[in-house]
């Protein structure tokens, strides 16, 4: 089934995902799977980082397959978030869409030194 037409939908559900990132840069943070007959909207992507002493970089990338397994773009590349601030990514001027089959990955240089929110809509 392909993504649907924005124009006429039938429901738009708010949502709201989050974790911690680890040194895997290829982790699967959101991903639209094949066949969902849904597109998803990013309106936010927040990055914080945990650690209270030292800065981190942060890796977060828009991925051609929902698993991560595709062709990788850059949303962020080796970002250094400083220790105990707080990076918003991606917000509703630089939002965009998540199609069907897509997936946003990333990772951090620390293991649990960073936290990402990402704020969605799921639209069908």
């Amino acid at each position: 089934m392909a993504a649907p037409n924005i124009v006429d939908v039938s429901t738009i559900t708010g949502k709201t995902t989050g974790g911690a990132l680890d040194t895997t840069l290829t982790t699967v943070l959101l991903a639209n799977a094949a066949a969902s007959g849904k597109v998803f909207k990013i309106n936010s992507i927040i990055i914080s980082n945990v650690d209270g002493s030292n800065a981190v970089d942060v890796t977060i990338d828009y991925n051609t397959a929902a698993a991560g397994s595709g062709t990788s773009y850059a949303i962020a590349s080796t970002i250094s978030i400083p220790a105990d601030a707080t990076l918003a990514l991606i917000d509703k001027n630089t939002s965009f869409y998540l199609e069907e089959d897509k997936s946003i990955i990333g990772g951090a240089a620390v293991n649990g030194d960073a936290e990402y929110i990402i704020s969605y809509e799921e639209i069908s």
